[in-house]
């Protein structure tokens, strides 16, 4: 991880950090890689705050004795299509390996692998859907053959699997009737045997909820043997320290009380809007040479909220909700973030369930009270898990980003 009395590294305001780049992390990582060694694990965290960084660091740097695989299923929507996609992969990061656990075998997978030319031409995953015609149907039985043969070899496997969440919300629109057996499925494997004595150890990652999302599809009983660690957001002193390391190790000269209105101005810092108010601010002085202050800091932050590169990343904040939000939970949420949004003080949660109840009654909701205050409570704990707000003291809320409070004000309230 990033020696920081080497000089700053570059600004990261796109693609994930490099592994060596990762700054403030190296506590949780280790902690994380302990748990790795005997526990199966969810790693949750809002998008664009490090957790693909800490994936990729994993898979560079694995707990000891295990080989990572990373998969990424944001796209996946058929139980079927996610054992494709580990067996593809598999083979093709680790082919003596694969060849060494399944050649000879009677199994699917070691039929598939003999069709060395045709694997050399289209691909194993093209090959072994050629191979079944009810492939879809048979996806428990490549599976089961996958896992029996990982769980004989020698070396362990760390499966690191990103945007979960989605793929099972996926599976969900498109083929509502595997959910709740691919999980069972799935949970089966994470039981039998004993995580501890398992060689195929997982990290399932989301930036979507998946407490969240699996409750709203009734199967939240499927992940409670996981593990669930959260990514813990950077702290002020971090946030200053960062802003510090970065502008005066390339020689910029500040106001000393800079990199602290950084850290309030962001409020809860998504680290990819940390690095682009720092590079901008860095821009600023060379371009003008003159020492940062006060209202430098200000500018940068009301140039970040209209430019096209932070208007991008941001907007997902706002799409996400029409994505994974079901009504009448959607159109309360855009309306309580939008009064969140307009308050310089956090908002009473009695003010914001007046203003759920006007929402359910304007689209017609006949429930009784306790239903009401059970779906307003269930509203806000989504909001909170998925990293939009923050409960405060004295019962009120407001956004957990600052940047995404002055954002959504901006556009949407």
């Amino acid at each position: 991880m990033s020696d920081k009395n080497s000089p700053p590294p570059d600004f990261y305001t796109g693609a994930p950090l490099e592994p060596d780049d990762l700054w403030f992390r190296d506590e949780f990582i280790q902690d994380l890689q302990k748990s790795l060694c005997n526990e199966h694990v969810i790693l949750s965290a809002p998008r664009r705050t490090g957790k693909t960084s800490i994936m990729d660091y994993l898979v560079e740097h694995p707990p000891t004795d295990f080989a990572p695989l990373s998969v990424f299923v944001q796209d996946i929507t058929h139980p079927a299509d996610f054992i494709l996609l580990l067996l593809d992969l598999f083979q093709e990061k680790y082919p003596k390996r694969f060849k060494e656990m399944f050649e000879g075998t009677k199994s699917w997978i070691g039929k598939a692998l003999g069709k060395v030319n045709e694997i050399d031409v289209q691909g194993f995953k093209i090959t072994l859907r050629e191979q079944e015609d009810n492939w879809d149907d048979e996806w428990k039985k490549y599976g089961d053959e996958f896992f029996a043969q990982a769980r004989k070899d020698k070396h362990r496997l760390l499966l690191l699997v990103d945007e979960f969440p989605d793929m099972i919300l996926n599976i969900s629109k498109q083929h509502p009737e595997l959910v709740l057996p691919f999980l069972s499925w799935f949970r089966g494997h994470r039981l039998k045997p004993r995580p501890k004595l398992d060689p195929v150890r997982w990290l399932l990652c989301g930036s979507v909820n998946l407490s969240s999302t699996l409750d709203m599809l009734g199967c939240l009983d499927k992940i409670n043997d996981l593990q669930d660690i959260p990514l813990p957001p950077l702290d002020e002193s971090e946030v200053i320290e960062f802003v510090h390391e970065m502008l005066v190790g390339r020689g910029v000269e500040m106001d000393e009380k800079v990199p602290g209105l950084v850290a309030e101005e962001l409020g809860r810092p998504v680290p990819i809007f940390l690095q682009m108010v720092t590079q901008d601010l860095y821009r600023n002085w060379k371009k003008h040479q003159k020492q940062l202050d006060a209202t430098d800091v200000t500018q940068a932050f009301s140039d970040l909220v209209v430019t096209s590169g932070a208007r991008d990343k941001l907007q997902h904040y706002y799409s996400r909700i029409d994505q994974y939000y079901q009504p009448p939970k959607r159109a309360a949420a855009y309306s309580l973030l939008a009064k969140i949004s307009i308050s310089p003080k956090p908002t009473e949660r009695d003010l914001l369930y007046a203003e759920f109840v006007r929402i359910l009654i304007g689209e017609g909701d006949v429930s009784p009270a306790d239903k009401r205050k059970q779906l307003f409570n269930q509203l806000m704990r989504d909001l909170e898990n998925d990293f939009y707000v923050v409960e405060m003291e004295g019962e009120s809320f407001d956004f957990a980003s600052g940047l995404v409070k002055r954002w959504w004000r901006k556009y949407y309230a």
